[in-house]
């Protein structure tokens, strides 16, 4: 029969049955359900096993903190391991298994680990696999990788959409029971923005699992009417089911909204939405834990927190267990004795560790033992009964433990922040060190009793708008009755003779504890990778002030003394497709297109990502089958009359300022300080150890401003370098920057008729004849009747070239209009790999010789390395291993045979010599087939090149076989003296 375990009451709609199924039995629910409660109706108390021993595990608390209630949930490319029971809203359709078993969950294979628990205890891996030493690989790693895990993904590509997102507000509120509310209400009324974010689909926090009561109503009625009046103000957004897992620097926020996790088709809508919280002040309602109490076989199904099982009967209609008994050290363990019997459930026992008198009534027939101790518990697959250190067995098949509450600090700590101890509620509270803009209200705070969190929300609320510059509302706090929360710290019981659970899902106990610090490991943080404590989907939520205070008492010191781990993010477990949201796939990063793309479509090109740009390849035409072919005709074309190529994506950076000729001096290894106003200089950076890091150009176009160009795949990381040199290196200098990479549609005009081409489109009243804007000169004009525009006649390819740019918006006009006027030139467009093949005939550097371990004196740049003057990587780079006379040197290669073709990656060998590292002299960057010279030349690395040219020697390549001597000649096959770009 269907959900025998319901009652009256609670806040589900019983109007709207759902249907899911567990382990492929279907069942009932109501909406307003967690999955947890709808499997304590429908009976289920095990759902899952523990992670070492494979023990039965049941439903432990009704919230974030369970560490037993795994399961996995739908199927297919959609299955989700390692999902909590207790937060997983309920809806018609669901399909949920338990996990972590072999065979069926009641019968698990994987269970005989139980038998061998006394050769598993803590750390028993740092020893038992040591030997033999050859075990490792072919038996103990293969069989610990098949035992480990919890649930187990698919092994499909996750089909679901996930995004990230930012907000803005003055006011965040992380936390919507009473002194969320309280706070919101008062921030919101005093009209600052406010965000109002809580975990759960049903604001209210545990109002809504209570029955006190807030301005005489039920307090579940007042939340209902507080989230009313939030609703209705312009000013505050509320956002349920959202989990702040984190505070950052500068008041940050991280928080994860699951948007459609409740519903069984997300309908091509996020599932999970990352924010980033921008708020100027936080206020941390977060509230509190419950902690239990460890005793013999303390972790059978059945053993519950007494919140949970409260909450479960008023919050959810639904009986944890027909009997059920007590076992507190405080007040609020009784609140759970008496709301039960309220609701007409069986109290067998009420077992408290304090002495005196009872602090409340409960039902007659009820065992109380004030003092009392709980040893063992019995029952398998759920407890049965529970055992008294005095030999009592007392019937029960549901145990309510409490020990006391402790505060959330966690976002607290995540900056480091270390939480106090308060003696009067037995557990640690927030430090005096919090985040940025933090402040904590609330259970949060160590106010446990609901009249003192609703003041207390109200307050902080009040206190935040003021100092924002609002005017608080005179509306005055709510108030609820008064409430005891007394409590006398109590934390295992030391009579237990058996195995007595600390970290439920871990499987560690006080022994294990307790082996921990005698063996040395006695500090918070080896206890914690020791034992395993707390490393768990739960972060030790429950577990680890009562591990802290059996280690307190081994070590002989005060909890205090022994302190606590140190709290870092996610708060609550989150996925990595909600961390990568929307960069997936081709979308890992946003793809760039040139302005000249749709214009290269149009003319067939191949595409090649370069970074996160797209560039044309080459461009076929009709005829051509082979790619070889649309390159050598792109050469031979522009070198013999124009060619136009896009250029946009090298990196620009805009750099101004009183101090920016000096700045660029400081970065660059060449002295650009005395860089005449309209003239462009080829610079080489160097890193702080001397290695280069980029080469490019920079053009002064008036005494204070320069616009500098990257190589494409460094401008990010030089532009970062640049940074980080104007803010940390140089502070006192007057210079910004600016990326201006994407602002400007940039194309080199190569060829000897570049010159006519451009004076075709650009305006007469600016001349860029040979004598008026000589070669590297710089200036800005007007093309087309007044289009602004900059002219540089600069030269990659080693023709008379210029390179020409216009704002972005005109980049495909200008393209076509290039192509356009070049007609009567048989203009050609060409792409990356004409480029590469001219440069390389050219003997210029690039990519592949700026491979982060060569020197400007590699590259034969050694002298531009000034020494008149300091620049970034000067000083180490005139290390003694980067100066040595057998060096290397860029110097250019070509086959011995012309027929045979260079590979990219071989070594030289000396002839004679064998092949290998010892005699290993150099290796080739850069290859290309030159339709100049009729064969493949190459740029390369070989000891004393320049020394040696005319040199015949061996280029190797074992890796993918075959080896073919080549001639050491000059890196400049073309042009060699530069009277083309010079035309």
């Amino acid at each position: 029969m269907s959900q025998i375990n319901r009652i009256d009451g609670g806040l589900i709609d019983r109007s709207k049955k759902l249907t899911f199924t567990f382990n492929g039995q279907s069942l009932e629910g109501y909406e307003g359900d967690t999955l947890a409660s709808a499997l304590l109706a429908n009976g289920h108390k095990m759902v899952g096993r523990s992670f070492k021993y494979h023990r039965p595990r049941g439903i432990f608390s009704a919230g974030s903190e369970e560490p037993n209630a795994l399961v996995q949930l739908r199927t297919g490319a959609h299955q989700e391991p390692n999902t909590r029971a207790t937060v997983t809203e309920l809806f018609h359709g669901l399909e949920a298994t338990s996990q972590n078993h072999r065979g069926s969950l009641k019968y698990d294979l994987m269970a005989v680990n139980d038998l061998f628990s006394s050769f598993l205890s803590a750390g028993f891996y740092y020893k038992t696999f040591m030997w033999p030493k050859a075990f490792w690989e072919k038996f103990y790693e293969p069989v610990i990788r098949a035992a480990a895990g919890l649930g187990r993904l698919s092994g499909e590509d996750d089909p679901d959409i996930y995004d990230k997102g930012f907000l803005h507000c003055d006011v965040l509120v992380v936390g919507a029971g009473a002194a969320g509310l309280s706070a919101a209400l008062s921030a919101g009324r005093a009209g600052a923005r406010v965000i109002l974010m809580d975990e759960d689909f049903c604001m209210g926090g545990r109002l809504n699992v209570e029955t006190l009561s807030v301005d005489d109503q039920n307090g579940s009625e007042w939340a209902a009417q507080a989230l009313a009046e939030l609703a209705a103000m312009d000013n505050v957004r509320l956002m349920t089911r959202t989990t702040a897992y984190g505070a950052y620097d500068h008041g940050i926020v991280g928080a994860l909204e699951r948007v459609t996790d409740h519903l069984i088709s997300s309908n091509n809508k996020p599932r999970q939405i990352l924010w980033r919280v921008y708020t100027k002040r936080t206020i941390l309602c977060a509230g509190a834990t419950e902690r239990p109490i460890a005793f013999g076989n303390n972790d059978r199904p059945g053993v519950m927190l007494a919140g949970a099982v409260r909450a479960y009967v008023n919050r959810w209609g639904t009986l944890p267990g027909k009997r059920v008994a007590v076992f507190t050290n405080n007040d609020d363990g009784w609140r759970t004795a008496t709301d039960l019997a309220s609701k007409g459930v069986e109290i067998t026992a009420v077992i408290d560790s304090r002495e005196g008198q009872p602090p409340a009534d409960v039902s007659k027939g009820a065992a109380v033992v004030m003092g009392g101790r709980i040893v063992d518990t019995s029952g398998r697959h759920g407890i049965r009964s529970i055992t008294l250190s005095n030999g009592q067995k007392i019937p029960a098949d549901c145990l309510a433990v409490s020990g006391g509450w402790s505060p959330n600090v966690q976002l607290t700590c995540h900056q480091r922040g270390r939480p106090t101890w308060r003696e009067d509620i037995a557990a640690f509270v927030p430090g005096g060190e919090l985040p940025q803009g933090m402040s904590v209200a609330g259970a949060a705070s160590g106010n446990l009793s609901l009249s003192s969190v609703l003041l207390d929300g109200h307050d902080v609320g009040n206190s935040l708008a003021r100092d924002l510059g609002f005017t608080p509302s005179k509306a005055k706090a709510s108030s609820s009755e008064e409430e005891t929360t007394g409590i006398s710290a109590f934390w295992h019981v030391k009579e237990s003779k058996a195995r007595a659970w600390l970290d439920l899902q871990n499987d560690v106990t006080v022994k294990d504890v307790k082996l921990s610090h005698q063996e040395g490991f006695r500090s918070v943080e080896h206890l914690k990778r020791y034992t395993t404590l707390g490393m768990a989907t739960d972060q030790g939520k429950t577990a680890n002030i009562p591990a802290l205070a059996v280690m307190a008492e081994c070590t002989g010191k005060s909890l205090p003394e022994t302190g606590t781990t140190i709290f870092r993010p996610p708060y609550t477990p989150v996925a990595i497709g909600a961390l990568a949201g929307r960069a997936r796939g081709k979308d890992f990063r946003p793809s760039r297109l040139s302005p000249s793309h749709k214009w290269a479509e149009e003319q067939g090109a191949v595409f090649v990502e370069a970074g996160m740009w797209y560039r044309a390849q080459w461009f076929p035409r009709t005829g051509e089958t082979h790619w070889r072919q649309s390159v050598d005709r792109e050469v031979t074309q522009t070198r013999a009359s124009v060619g136009v190529c896009d250029v946009t994506t090298l990196g620009k950076i805009d750099v101004q300022g009183r101090d920016a000729a000096e700045f660029l001096n400081k970065v660059y290894a060449n002295a650009f300080a005395k860089l005449p106003v309209g003239k462009v200089r080829y610079g080489i950076m160097l890193r702080e150890d001397g290695i280069m890091m980029d080469d490019g150009t920079s053009a002064r176009f008036t005494e204070n401003h320069f616009v500098m160009t990257t190589t494409t795949a460094n401008a990010v990381s030089v532009f970062r370098h640049m940074e980080f040199c104007r803010q940390c290196l140089c502070p006192e200098m007057d210079v910004h920057l600016i990326s201006s990479t994407e602002q400007y549609a940039q194309y080199a005009v190569a060829g000897p008729n570049a010159r006519k081409l451009l004076q075709k489109i650009v305006d007469s009243d600016h001349d860029i004849s040979n004598e008026a804007f000589p070669f590297m000169a710089c200036g800005a004009i007007t093309v087309c009747g007044g289009v602004p525009a900059r002219l540089f006649r600069i030269s990659f390819s080693g023709e008379l070239a210029y390179e020409i740019a216009v704002p972005t918006r005109y980049g495909d006009a200008l393209v076509r209009t290039l192509m356009a006027a070049g007609e009567e030139f048989d203009v050609t467009p060409y792409g990356t790999e004409a480029l590469g093949v001219m440069r390389i005939e050219k003997g210029h550097a690039a990519g592949n010789e700026l491979n982060g371990q060569t020197t400007a004196q590699d590259l034969g740049m050694g002298r531009m390395v000034s020494k008149k003057k300091d620049s970034i990587g000067n000083t180490l780079s005139e290390r003694e291993g980067l100066n040595r006379a057998d060096g290397l040197s860029l110097v250019g290669f070509r086959p011995v045979n012309r027929n045979e073709e260079l590979k990219a990656g071989s070594h030289f060998i000396a002839k004679g010599n064998k092949a290998d590292m010892a005699h290993d002299e150099g290796w080739m960057s850069s290859v290309a087939y030159s339709p100049n010279l009729g064969h493949s030349i190459g740029l390369g690395f070989i000891k004393r090149g320049s020394e040696r040219l005319g040199e015949v020697v061996v280029a190797t390549d074992p890796l993918r076989g075959g080896e073919m001597d080549v001639e050491i000649v000059s890196a400049h096959f073309i042009d060699p003296e530069g009277e083309r770009l010079r035309a």
